[in-house]
């Protein structure tokens, strides 16, 4: 499977919200830049995890829209919207934020990854 393969499957089985899939996709030392428009954000895998255990106390439904994907060597570059349904109306579907995430490939895992988001 091709680096650009890896990720685009990591994003369209919703990866960056289930706890399992990061087992298998992300690097044990994977090193996770995120600046949102909150501020900025390093994290390692276990704080992966524990942001994808909180997220899914908030929502019951999510899905990953990829409108661009391109990968040179290791190093693929995604860019999608998140969508949520919110526990409080489990029926209305709402854009979470917008993502720009640059992803290095270790042993076919998530290594290295710099992420910017916007809320909508």
């Amino acid at each position: 499977m091709t680096a650009k393969e890896q990720v685009q499957e990591f994003y369209q089985l919703n990866g960056p919200l289930n706890k399992s899939l990061m087992e298998q996709f992300i690097h044990d030392e994977i090193i996770f830049n995120w600046h949102s428009s909150k501020g900025f954000l390093q994290l390692d895998k276990q704080d992966l995890k524990a942001l994808a255990t909180e997220l899914g106390k908030s929502y019951v439904a999510s899905r990953i829209e990829i409108s661009h994907i391109l990968e040179e060597n290791n190093v693929v570059s995604v860019n999608y919207t998140h969508y949520v349904s919110p526990i409080e109306n489990p029926n209305e579907e709402m854009i979470l934020a917008h993502f720009m995430v640059i992803c290095e490939l270790k042993e076919n895992q998530l290594y290295r990854v710099y992420q910017m988001s916007q809320l909508t």
